[in-house]
Protein backbone atom coordinates (compact mmCIF):
# COMPACT_ATOMS: atom_id res chain seq x y z
CA UNK A 1 0.00 0.00 0.00
CA UNK A 2 1.42 3.47 -0.59
CA UNK A 3 1.90 5.87 1.69
CA UNK A 4 0.90 9.57 1.30
CA UNK A 5 4.18 10.96 0.56
CA UNK A 6 4.03 8.55 -2.48
CA UNK A 7 0.83 9.86 -3.68
CA UNK A 8 1.79 13.23 -3.31
CA UNK A 9 5.19 12.89 -4.96
CA UNK A 10 4.07 13.25 -8.25
CA UNK A 11 2.79 16.63 -7.72
CA UNK A 12 5.34 17.70 -5.55
CA UNK A 13 7.21 19.29 -8.50
CA UNK A 14 4.59 20.82 -9.91
CA UNK A 15 3.51 22.19 -6.39
CA UNK A 16 7.18 23.22 -6.34
CA UNK A 17 7.33 25.33 -10.12
CA UNK A 18 3.96 27.06 -9.04
CA UNK A 19 6.02 28.78 -6.02
CA UNK A 20 8.93 29.39 -8.60
CA UNK A 21 6.72 31.20 -10.53
CA UNK A 22 4.48 32.87 -7.91
CA UNK A 23 7.42 34.14 -6.33
CA UNK A 24 8.90 35.47 -9.69
CA UNK A 25 5.68 37.07 -10.45
CA UNK A 26 5.80 38.90 -6.78
CA UNK A 27 9.48 39.40 -6.98
CA UNK A 28 8.69 41.23 -10.56
CA UNK A 29 5.68 43.18 -9.15
CA UNK A 30 7.57 44.21 -6.26
CA UNK A 31 10.31 45.57 -8.38
CA UNK A 32 8.27 47.33 -11.03
CA UNK A 33 6.63 48.98 -8.11
CA UNK A 34 9.95 50.28 -6.48
CA UNK A 35 10.58 51.37 -10.31
CA UNK A 36 7.57 53.27 -10.26
CA UNK A 37 8.31 55.43 -7.26
CA UNK A 38 11.98 55.13 -6.21
CA UNK A 39 12.91 58.77 -8.11
CA UNK A 40 10.22 60.60 -6.36
CA UNK A 41 12.25 60.99 -3.36
CA UNK A 42 14.63 63.51 -4.99
CA UNK A 43 12.31 66.57 -4.31
CA UNK A 44 11.77 66.15 -0.81
CA UNK A 45 15.35 65.19 0.39
CA UNK A 46 16.25 69.03 -0.80
CA UNK A 47 13.52 70.23 0.71
CA UNK A 48 11.06 71.40 -2.05
CA UNK A 49 7.96 71.04 -1.45
CA UNK A 50 5.74 69.59 -4.24
CA UNK A 51 2.29 67.99 -4.69
CA UNK A 52 1.60 64.28 -4.20
CA UNK A 53 2.96 61.65 -6.79
CA UNK A 54 1.25 59.19 -9.18
CA UNK A 55 3.83 55.93 -9.88
CA UNK A 56 5.35 56.04 -13.29
CA UNK A 57 3.65 58.96 -13.98
CA UNK A 58 4.61 61.60 -11.24
CA UNK A 59 2.45 65.11 -11.70
CA UNK A 60 1.91 64.59 -15.05
CA UNK A 61 -1.64 64.50 -14.99
CA UNK A 62 -2.00 68.19 -13.02
CA UNK A 63 -0.75 69.36 -16.80
CA UNK A 64 -3.63 67.57 -18.98
CA UNK A 65 -5.19 70.99 -19.47
CA UNK A 66 -1.12 72.63 -20.29
CA UNK A 67 1.16 74.31 -18.33
CA UNK A 68 0.38 77.86 -18.24
CA UNK A 69 -2.63 77.88 -15.39
CA UNK A 70 -1.17 74.87 -13.84
CA UNK A 71 2.16 76.57 -12.99
CA UNK A 72 0.35 79.15 -11.38
CA UNK A 73 -1.76 76.83 -9.24
CA UNK A 74 1.68 74.75 -8.08
CA UNK A 75 3.37 77.92 -7.06
CA UNK A 76 0.36 79.94 -5.02
CA UNK A 77 0.33 76.28 -3.33
CA UNK A 78 3.82 75.48 -2.61
CA UNK A 79 5.93 78.36 -3.20
CA UNK A 80 8.08 80.17 -5.43
CA UNK A 81 10.62 77.49 -5.34
CA UNK A 82 8.55 74.29 -5.55
CA UNK A 83 8.89 71.15 -7.60
CA UNK A 84 7.20 68.36 -9.49
CA UNK A 85 7.74 65.23 -11.30
CA UNK A 86 7.26 64.86 -15.08
CA UNK A 87 7.09 61.35 -15.58
CA UNK A 88 10.39 60.13 -13.42
CA UNK A 89 11.81 63.38 -14.08
CA UNK A 90 12.47 65.78 -11.14
CA UNK A 91 11.35 69.44 -12.22
CA UNK A 92 12.46 72.56 -9.52
CA UNK A 93 10.52 75.44 -10.66
CA UNK A 94 12.03 78.85 -9.46
CA UNK A 95 9.57 81.98 -10.09
CA UNK A 96 12.47 84.09 -7.27
CA UNK A 97 13.58 86.66 -9.41
CA UNK A 98 17.16 86.78 -7.74
CA UNK A 99 17.47 83.11 -7.97
CA UNK A 100 17.08 83.85 -11.80
CA UNK A 101 19.47 86.32 -12.19
CA UNK A 102 22.28 83.33 -10.71
CA UNK A 103 20.56 80.49 -12.68
CA UNK A 104 20.58 82.65 -15.89
CA UNK A 105 23.45 84.88 -16.05
CA UNK A 106 25.47 85.01 -12.84
CA UNK A 107 26.05 81.33 -12.44
CA UNK A 108 25.32 80.61 -15.89
CA UNK A 109 28.41 77.75 -16.07
CA UNK A 110 26.15 75.55 -13.77
CA UNK A 111 22.87 75.44 -15.38
CA UNK A 112 24.33 76.25 -19.23
CA UNK A 113 22.00 73.53 -21.02
CA UNK A 114 18.54 73.84 -21.93
CA UNK A 115 16.74 70.26 -20.69
CA UNK A 116 17.58 67.06 -22.37
CA UNK A 117 15.02 65.00 -24.47
CA UNK A 118 15.86 62.00 -24.75
CA UNK A 119 13.93 60.94 -27.57
CA UNK A 120 14.76 63.68 -29.59
CA UNK A 121 15.28 62.44 -33.28
CA UNK A 122 16.87 64.37 -36.15
CA UNK A 123 16.59 67.50 -37.48
CA UNK A 124 14.98 68.68 -33.93
CA UNK A 125 18.28 66.89 -32.09
CA UNK A 126 20.63 69.03 -34.44
CA UNK A 127 18.98 72.47 -33.54
CA UNK A 128 20.41 75.10 -31.31
CA UNK A 129 17.91 74.78 -28.70
CA UNK A 130 18.76 71.07 -28.00
CA UNK A 131 22.82 71.27 -28.49
CA UNK A 132 25.11 71.58 -25.50
CA UNK A 133 28.39 72.69 -24.02
CA UNK A 134 30.93 73.61 -26.41
CA UNK A 135 28.98 72.52 -29.23
CA UNK A 136 26.44 75.22 -28.72
CA UNK A 137 28.53 77.69 -27.96
CA UNK A 138 30.33 76.86 -31.14
CA UNK A 139 27.01 76.35 -33.44
CA UNK A 140 25.85 79.43 -31.19
CA UNK A 141 28.77 81.90 -32.02
CA UNK A 142 28.38 81.04 -36.33
CA UNK A 143 24.39 81.92 -36.15
CA UNK A 144 24.59 85.27 -33.71
CA UNK A 145 25.76 87.65 -36.41
CA UNK A 146 22.93 86.58 -39.02
CA UNK A 147 21.00 89.17 -36.27
CA UNK A 148 23.25 91.82 -36.10
CA UNK A 149 21.80 95.24 -37.45
CA UNK A 150 23.28 95.58 -40.43
CA UNK A 151 21.61 92.24 -41.39
CA UNK A 152 18.46 93.64 -39.89
CA UNK A 153 18.83 96.36 -42.29
CA UNK A 154 19.56 93.93 -45.14
CA UNK A 155 15.72 92.34 -44.33
CA UNK A 156 13.64 95.09 -44.22
CA UNK A 157 12.96 94.89 -48.29
CA UNK A 158 12.36 91.31 -48.19
CA UNK A 159 9.63 91.93 -44.80
CA UNK A 160 7.89 94.65 -46.78
CA UNK A 161 7.17 92.66 -49.58
CA UNK A 162 5.27 90.23 -46.78
CA UNK A 163 3.87 93.17 -45.56
CA UNK A 164 2.63 94.12 -48.65
CA UNK A 165 0.50 90.95 -49.60
CA UNK A 166 -0.47 90.55 -45.87
CA UNK A 167 -2.22 94.17 -46.68
CA UNK A 168 -3.68 93.01 -49.46
CA UNK A 169 -4.99 90.06 -47.57
CA UNK A 170 -6.82 92.38 -45.17
CA UNK A 171 -7.73 95.08 -47.69
CA UNK A 172 -10.41 91.63 -48.82
CA UNK A 173 -11.04 90.75 -44.97
CA UNK A 174 -12.20 94.69 -44.64
CA UNK A 175 -14.44 95.09 -47.83
CA UNK A 176 -16.34 91.96 -47.35
CA UNK A 177 -16.75 92.79 -43.46
CA UNK A 178 -16.68 88.82 -42.85
CA UNK A 179 -15.18 87.81 -39.03
CA UNK A 180 -12.19 86.03 -40.25
CA UNK A 181 -9.15 84.45 -37.74
CA UNK A 182 -6.82 86.99 -37.79
CA UNK A 183 -4.24 84.10 -36.07
CA UNK A 184 -4.36 82.03 -39.18
CA UNK A 185 -3.80 85.02 -41.07
CA UNK A 186 -0.62 86.17 -38.98
CA UNK A 187 0.55 82.63 -39.58
CA UNK A 188 1.05 82.78 -43.04
CA UNK A 189 2.44 86.42 -42.94
CA UNK A 190 5.67 84.97 -40.40
CA UNK A 191 6.03 81.76 -42.82
CA UNK A 192 6.52 84.01 -45.54
CA UNK A 193 9.18 85.87 -43.56
CA UNK A 194 10.77 83.31 -42.16
CA UNK A 195 11.17 81.25 -46.09
CA UNK A 196 12.04 84.67 -47.53
CA UNK A 197 14.46 86.14 -44.83
CA UNK A 198 16.31 83.07 -44.24
CA UNK A 199 16.35 81.25 -47.33
CA UNK A 200 15.66 83.39 -49.59
CA UNK A 201 12.60 81.44 -50.73
CA UNK A 202 8.95 81.90 -51.64
CA UNK A 203 6.39 79.93 -50.28
CA UNK A 204 3.65 81.97 -50.73
CA UNK A 205 1.32 81.11 -47.92
CA UNK A 206 -0.64 84.27 -47.70
CA UNK A 207 -1.50 83.34 -51.30
CA UNK A 208 -2.55 80.07 -50.29
CA UNK A 209 -4.02 79.42 -46.79
CA UNK A 210 -3.29 75.84 -47.14
CA UNK A 211 -0.11 76.05 -47.87
CA UNK A 212 1.92 72.92 -46.96
CA UNK A 213 4.42 74.37 -44.87
CA UNK A 214 2.28 76.45 -42.75
CA UNK A 215 0.32 72.88 -42.15
CA UNK A 216 3.10 71.00 -41.62
CA UNK A 217 4.36 73.84 -39.05
CA UNK A 218 0.80 73.62 -37.14
CA UNK A 219 1.32 70.01 -36.84
CA UNK A 220 4.49 70.75 -34.95
CA UNK A 221 2.94 72.74 -32.37
CA UNK A 222 0.11 70.16 -31.48
CA UNK A 223 2.27 68.14 -29.66
CA UNK A 224 0.79 67.11 -26.42
CA UNK A 225 2.34 64.07 -23.43
CA UNK A 226 -1.54 63.11 -23.71
CA UNK A 227 -0.78 60.29 -26.26
CA UNK A 228 -0.44 56.48 -25.78
CA UNK A 229 3.34 56.36 -27.09
CA UNK A 230 3.93 58.94 -24.93
CA UNK A 231 2.33 56.82 -21.92
CA UNK A 232 5.10 54.12 -22.15
CA UNK A 233 7.83 56.77 -23.06
CA UNK A 234 7.82 58.71 -19.75
CA UNK A 235 6.89 55.28 -17.99
CA UNK A 236 9.62 53.67 -19.18
CA UNK A 237 11.91 56.02 -20.81
CA UNK A 238 15.18 53.94 -20.48
CA UNK A 239 13.83 51.32 -22.78
CA UNK A 240 11.50 53.56 -25.31
CA UNK A 241 13.83 56.78 -25.83
CA UNK A 242 16.19 54.65 -27.97
CA UNK A 243 13.54 53.30 -29.54
CA UNK A 244 12.06 56.49 -29.95
CA UNK A 245 13.17 57.11 -33.36
CA UNK A 246 12.30 53.62 -34.82
CA UNK A 247 8.52 53.49 -33.31
CA UNK A 248 6.59 54.18 -36.40
CA UNK A 249 5.00 58.03 -36.32
CA UNK A 250 3.24 58.92 -39.30
CA UNK A 251 2.76 62.78 -38.79
CA UNK A 252 6.60 63.36 -37.68
CA UNK A 253 8.12 61.49 -40.44
CA UNK A 254 5.69 63.25 -42.57
CA UNK A 255 7.00 66.52 -40.96
CA UNK A 256 10.54 65.93 -40.58
CA UNK A 257 10.63 64.47 -44.41
CA UNK A 258 8.45 67.46 -45.64
CA UNK A 259 10.93 70.13 -44.00
CA UNK A 260 13.61 68.84 -44.35
CA UNK A 261 13.48 67.90 -48.22
CA UNK A 262 12.66 71.72 -48.68
CA UNK A 263 15.69 72.85 -47.08
CA UNK A 264 17.71 70.15 -48.58
CA UNK A 265 16.91 71.31 -52.00
CA UNK A 266 17.52 75.06 -51.21
CA UNK A 267 21.03 74.45 -50.23
CA UNK A 268 21.44 72.28 -53.42
CA UNK A 269 20.21 75.43 -55.30
CA UNK A 270 22.73 77.41 -53.53
CA UNK A 271 25.80 74.99 -54.07
CA UNK A 272 24.98 75.57 -57.69
CA UNK A 273 24.85 79.41 -57.79
CA UNK A 274 27.86 81.56 -58.82
CA UNK A 275 28.87 82.98 -55.40
CA UNK A 276 28.13 86.95 -56.52
CA UNK A 277 24.39 85.51 -56.69
CA UNK A 278 24.31 83.95 -52.94
CA UNK A 279 22.00 86.22 -51.02
CA UNK A 280 23.71 87.33 -47.75
CA UNK A 281 20.95 85.34 -45.22
CA UNK A 282 20.58 83.14 -42.24
CA UNK A 283 21.32 79.76 -44.60
CA UNK A 284 24.21 81.17 -46.51
CA UNK A 285 25.77 82.23 -43.84
CA UNK A 286 26.10 78.54 -42.60
CA UNK A 287 26.77 77.35 -45.78
CA UNK A 288 29.97 79.62 -45.93
CA UNK A 289 31.10 78.59 -42.39
CA UNK A 290 30.18 75.12 -43.50
CA UNK A 291 34.05 73.78 -44.16
CA UNK A 292 35.97 77.37 -43.03
CA UNK A 293 39.49 76.76 -42.24
CA UNK A 294 39.04 79.68 -39.79
CA UNK A 295 38.79 79.44 -35.74
CA UNK A 296 36.96 81.12 -33.38
CA UNK A 297 37.47 81.50 -29.51
CA UNK A 298 34.95 81.10 -27.09
CA UNK A 299 36.63 82.43 -23.95
CA UNK A 300 34.13 85.73 -23.95
CA UNK A 301 30.46 84.89 -25.27
CA UNK A 302 27.54 87.15 -26.34
CA UNK A 303 24.72 87.20 -23.51
CA UNK A 304 21.97 89.54 -24.75
CA UNK A 305 22.07 88.88 -28.56
CA UNK A 306 24.54 91.95 -29.06
CA UNK A 307 25.92 90.68 -32.49
CA UNK A 308 27.23 93.92 -33.55
CA UNK A 309 30.61 93.79 -32.11
CA UNK A 310 32.39 91.69 -34.29
CA UNK A 311 31.75 90.97 -37.73
CA UNK A 312 30.68 87.62 -38.70
CA UNK A 313 34.33 87.09 -40.73
CA UNK A 314 36.09 87.77 -37.82
CA UNK A 315 38.42 85.27 -36.61
CA UNK A 316 37.24 85.40 -33.27
CA UNK A 317 33.55 85.62 -31.53
CA UNK A 318 33.61 88.08 -28.76
CA UNK A 319 30.61 90.81 -28.69
CA UNK A 320 30.39 92.64 -25.26
CA UNK A 321 28.50 91.61 -22.57
CA UNK A 322 25.56 93.35 -22.06
CA UNK A 323 25.36 96.55 -20.18
CA UNK A 324 23.41 94.83 -17.24
CA UNK A 325 25.71 91.77 -16.91
CA UNK A 326 28.48 92.21 -14.55
CA UNK A 327 31.46 88.48 -14.48
CA UNK A 328 30.47 86.89 -11.45
CA UNK A 329 33.99 84.83 -10.17
CA UNK A 330 31.84 81.90 -11.05
CA UNK A 331 31.78 82.30 -14.64
CA UNK A 332 33.90 79.86 -17.24
CA UNK A 333 35.60 83.17 -18.13
CA UNK A 334 38.94 81.27 -18.27
CA UNK A 335 40.90 81.21 -22.44
CA UNK A 336 39.70 78.14 -23.90
CA UNK A 337 41.36 76.15 -26.82
CA UNK A 338 40.27 78.03 -29.97
CA UNK A 339 37.36 75.39 -32.31
CA UNK A 340 37.01 75.70 -35.97
CA UNK A 341 33.95 77.93 -37.24
CA UNK A 342 32.11 75.30 -39.17
CA UNK A 343 28.96 73.42 -39.24
CA UNK A 344 27.89 70.14 -40.40
CA UNK A 345 25.27 69.15 -43.09
CA UNK A 346 23.11 67.89 -39.84
CA UNK A 347 23.62 70.81 -37.72
CA UNK A 348 22.49 73.29 -41.09
CA UNK A 349 19.24 71.29 -41.36
CA UNK A 350 18.81 71.22 -37.64
CA UNK A 351 19.02 74.93 -37.53
CA UNK A 352 16.99 75.39 -40.87
CA UNK A 353 14.08 73.21 -39.37
CA UNK A 354 13.89 74.62 -35.68
CA UNK A 355 14.31 78.36 -37.05
CA UNK A 356 11.35 77.90 -39.67
CA UNK A 357 9.41 76.70 -37.29
CA UNK A 358 10.16 78.61 -34.29
CA UNK A 359 9.91 81.78 -35.93
CA UNK A 360 6.76 81.20 -37.68
CA UNK A 361 4.85 80.23 -34.37
CA UNK A 362 5.98 82.83 -32.01
CA UNK A 363 5.73 85.89 -34.21
CA UNK A 364 2.44 84.95 -35.64
CA UNK A 365 1.12 84.49 -31.93
CA UNK A 366 2.92 87.55 -30.86
CA UNK A 367 1.23 89.80 -33.58
CA UNK A 368 -2.51 88.07 -33.30
CA UNK A 369 -2.42 88.75 -29.46
CA UNK A 370 -1.85 92.07 -30.07
CA UNK A 371 -4.77 93.04 -32.71
CA UNK A 372 -6.41 91.30 -29.94
CA UNK A 373 -5.79 93.42 -27.56
CA UNK A 374 -6.09 96.80 -28.92
CA UNK A 375 -9.68 95.75 -30.53
CA UNK A 376 -10.69 94.73 -26.80
CA UNK A 377 -8.91 97.74 -25.77
CA UNK A 378 -9.94 100.53 -28.69
CA UNK A 379 -8.44 103.62 -26.26
CA UNK A 380 -5.44 101.93 -26.51
CA UNK A 381 -5.77 101.42 -30.13
CA UNK A 382 -6.77 105.13 -30.73
CA UNK A 383 -3.88 106.11 -29.29
CA UNK A 384 -1.36 104.09 -31.21
CA UNK A 385 -2.84 104.49 -34.19
CA UNK A 386 -2.07 108.69 -33.45
CA UNK A 387 1.14 107.72 -32.98
CA UNK A 388 1.20 105.90 -36.75
CA UNK A 389 0.22 108.77 -38.23
CA UNK A 390 2.21 111.13 -36.97
CA UNK A 391 5.18 108.68 -37.68
CA UNK A 392 4.00 108.57 -41.43
CA UNK A 393 3.48 112.44 -41.62
CA UNK A 394 7.73 112.00 -41.19
CA UNK A 395 8.36 109.16 -42.88
CA UNK A 396 7.36 107.18 -46.12
CA UNK A 397 7.82 103.78 -45.33
CA UNK A 398 9.08 102.24 -42.30
CA UNK A 399 12.58 100.25 -42.20
CA UNK A 400 14.76 99.02 -38.92
CA UNK A 401 15.89 102.15 -37.83
CA UNK A 402 12.76 104.30 -37.76
CA UNK A 403 10.72 102.13 -36.10
CA UNK A 404 12.63 102.14 -32.81
CA UNK A 405 10.80 105.93 -32.92
CA UNK A 406 7.39 104.08 -31.98
CA UNK A 407 7.35 104.10 -28.37
CA UNK A 408 4.15 103.28 -27.63
CA UNK A 409 3.97 100.56 -30.22
CA UNK A 410 7.15 98.80 -28.56
CA UNK A 411 4.92 99.27 -24.78
CA UNK A 412 1.49 97.97 -26.99
CA UNK A 413 4.09 94.75 -27.96
CA UNK A 414 5.58 94.26 -24.35
CA UNK A 415 2.28 94.67 -22.65
CA UNK A 416 1.22 91.98 -24.99
CA UNK A 417 4.29 89.81 -24.48
CA UNK A 418 3.94 89.84 -20.44
CA UNK A 419 -0.31 88.90 -21.04
CA UNK A 420 0.44 86.38 -23.58
CA UNK A 421 4.21 85.42 -23.93
CA UNK A 422 4.85 82.52 -26.75
CA UNK A 423 7.66 81.22 -24.59
CA UNK A 424 6.04 80.85 -21.64
CA UNK A 425 8.21 78.49 -19.97
CA UNK A 426 11.62 77.02 -20.42
CA UNK A 427 14.44 75.30 -18.61
CA UNK A 428 17.47 74.40 -17.68
CA UNK A 429 19.58 71.49 -16.44
CA UNK A 430 21.43 71.32 -13.15
CA UNK A 431 25.17 70.25 -14.08
CA UNK A 432 26.60 69.60 -10.71
CA UNK A 433 25.31 69.73 -7.04
CA UNK A 434 25.09 73.22 -5.88
CA UNK A 435 23.50 75.51 -3.96
CA UNK A 436 21.76 78.71 -4.21
CA UNK A 437 19.59 81.39 -1.82
CA UNK A 438 20.36 78.48 0.51
CA UNK A 439 18.36 76.11 -1.83
CA UNK A 440 20.30 73.24 -2.38
CA UNK A 441 19.96 71.58 -6.07
CA UNK A 442 20.90 67.92 -6.85
CA UNK A 443 22.96 67.45 -10.16
CA UNK A 444 20.79 65.95 -13.27
CA UNK A 445 17.36 67.88 -11.84
CA UNK A 446 15.92 70.08 -14.32
CA UNK A 447 15.13 73.66 -13.59
CA UNK A 448 11.79 75.29 -14.55
CA UNK A 449 11.64 79.16 -15.60
CA UNK A 450 7.80 79.75 -15.14
CA UNK A 451 7.88 83.31 -17.68
CA UNK A 452 4.21 83.05 -17.38
CA UNK A 453 3.74 82.84 -13.79
CA UNK A 454 6.57 85.63 -13.80
CA UNK A 455 4.54 88.01 -15.76
CA UNK A 456 1.31 87.68 -13.92
CA UNK A 457 3.24 88.29 -9.82
CA UNK A 458 1.12 90.63 -8.39
CA UNK A 459 4.09 91.56 -6.52
CA UNK A 460 5.30 93.07 -9.27
CA UNK A 461 2.60 93.48 -11.65
CA UNK A 462 -0.50 95.61 -9.73
CA UNK A 463 -3.53 94.89 -11.10
CA UNK A 464 -2.00 91.74 -13.74
CA UNK A 465 -5.13 90.70 -15.48
CA UNK A 466 -5.55 94.20 -16.87
CA UNK A 467 -3.96 95.35 -20.20
CA UNK A 468 -1.15 98.12 -19.21
CA UNK A 469 0.81 99.37 -21.95
CA UNK A 470 2.22 102.30 -19.44
CA UNK A 471 4.08 99.19 -17.52
CA UNK A 472 6.63 99.86 -19.83
CA UNK A 473 7.92 103.26 -19.96
CA UNK A 474 11.07 103.66 -19.32
CA UNK A 475 10.67 105.09 -16.15
CA UNK A 476 8.56 101.79 -14.96
CA UNK A 477 11.02 99.27 -16.90
CA UNK A 478 14.04 100.88 -14.41
CA UNK A 479 11.89 100.54 -10.92
CA UNK A 480 11.37 96.99 -11.77
CA UNK A 481 13.07 93.62 -11.12
CA UNK A 482 14.56 92.62 -14.66
CA UNK A 483 14.06 88.99 -14.00
CA UNK A 484 9.91 89.19 -13.60
CA UNK A 485 9.51 90.23 -17.53
CA UNK A 486 11.60 87.13 -19.60
CA UNK A 487 9.46 87.29 -22.73
CA UNK A 488 13.03 86.26 -24.97
CA UNK A 489 14.76 84.54 -21.95
CA UNK A 490 17.78 86.22 -20.52
CA UNK A 491 21.59 85.50 -20.53
CA UNK A 492 23.71 83.51 -22.99
CA UNK A 493 20.67 80.95 -23.95
CA UNK A 494 18.38 84.15 -24.69
CA UNK A 495 16.50 83.98 -27.78
CA UNK A 496 18.85 84.41 -30.72
CA UNK A 497 16.39 85.77 -33.27
CA UNK A 498 14.77 88.01 -31.11
CA UNK A 499 15.59 90.88 -32.53
CA UNK A 500 14.39 89.51 -36.38
CA UNK A 501 11.12 88.65 -34.56
CA UNK A 502 10.66 92.34 -33.25
CA UNK A 503 11.21 93.96 -36.36
CA UNK A 504 9.45 91.92 -38.08
CA UNK A 505 6.62 92.53 -35.52
CA UNK A 506 6.76 95.93 -35.94
CA UNK A 507 6.99 96.32 -39.32
CA UNK A 508 3.67 94.72 -39.58
CA UNK A 509 2.09 96.52 -36.53
CA UNK A 510 3.03 100.03 -38.25
CA UNK A 511 1.33 99.70 -41.75
CA UNK A 512 -1.50 97.77 -40.55
CA UNK A 513 -2.65 100.48 -37.62
CA UNK A 514 -1.87 103.08 -40.36
CA UNK A 515 -4.59 101.71 -42.65
CA UNK A 516 -6.81 99.56 -40.39
CA UNK A 517 -9.10 99.49 -37.25
CA UNK A 518 -9.62 96.10 -35.42
CA UNK A 519 -13.30 95.53 -33.96
CA UNK A 520 -14.18 92.79 -31.68
CA UNK A 521 -17.55 90.82 -33.08
CA UNK A 522 -19.70 88.27 -31.61
CA UNK A 523 -17.14 85.34 -32.42
CA UNK A 524 -14.60 87.08 -30.43
CA UNK A 525 -13.45 85.37 -27.19
CA UNK A 526 -13.39 86.99 -24.15
CA UNK A 527 -11.59 86.09 -22.47
CA UNK A 528 -9.63 83.82 -24.39
CA UNK A 529 -9.28 80.13 -24.61
CA UNK A 530 -5.46 79.72 -24.75
CA UNK A 531 -3.90 75.91 -25.50
CA UNK A 532 -0.14 75.66 -23.66
CA UNK A 533 1.71 72.51 -24.20
CA UNK A 534 4.66 73.91 -26.13
CA UNK A 535 4.01 77.36 -26.66
CA UNK A 536 1.31 79.79 -25.51
CA UNK A 537 -1.73 80.53 -28.20
CA UNK A 538 -5.05 80.63 -28.91
CA UNK A 539 -6.88 77.50 -28.77
CA UNK A 540 -9.56 77.73 -31.28
CA UNK A 541 -8.08 81.21 -33.39
CA UNK A 542 -9.06 84.70 -32.41
CA UNK A 543 -12.25 86.30 -34.78
CA UNK A 544 -12.45 89.44 -35.12
CA UNK A 545 -13.70 91.90 -37.86
CA UNK A 546 -11.52 94.46 -39.89
CA UNK A 547 -12.52 98.28 -41.08
CA UNK A 548 -10.37 100.55 -43.32
CA UNK A 549 -9.12 103.84 -41.94
CA UNK A 550 -10.23 105.99 -45.06
CA UNK A 551 -8.25 109.21 -43.51
CA UNK A 552 -6.40 109.37 -40.46
CA UNK A 553 -8.17 109.53 -37.83
CA UNK A 554 -11.62 108.17 -38.88
CA UNK A 555 -13.01 104.95 -39.28
CA UNK A 556 -15.35 102.99 -41.55
CA UNK A 557 -17.23 100.94 -40.34
CA UNK A 558 -17.64 97.48 -41.90
CA UNK A 559 -20.51 96.08 -43.59
CA UNK A 560 -23.18 93.88 -41.85
CA UNK A 561 -22.47 90.10 -42.16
Amino acid sequence: MESAADLLKPFLPEVSGVSVSVCLVLLFLGLLYWYSIFPYSVLAKCGIRHPKTMPFYGNLFLFRKGFFDAHTELINTYGKVCGYYLGRRPVVVVADPDMLRQIMVKEFSLFPNRMTIRSATKPMSDCLLMLKDEHWKRVRSILTPSFSSARMKEMVPLIRTATDTLMGNLQGHAQSGETFDIHRCFGCFTMDVIASVAFGTQVDSQKNPDDPFVNHAQKFFSFTFFRPIMFFLIAFPFLMAPLAGLIPNKARDTMNTFFVTCIQKIIKQREQQPASERRRDFLQLMLDVRSSKECVALEHFDVVNQADEQPASSSTFAPSPSPSHQPHPSEDTHPRRAQKRMMTEDEIVGQAFIFLLAGYETSSNTLAFVCYLLATHPECQDRLQEEVDHFFSRHDTADYHTVQELKYLDMVISEALRLYPPGFRFAREVEQDCTLNGQFLPKGVTLEIPAGYLHYDPQHWPEPEKFNPERFTAEARASRHPFVYLPFGAGPRSCVGMRLAQLEIKMALVHIFHKFTFLTCAETKVPLELKSFTTLGPKNGIFVKIARRETAGSVTPPPEA
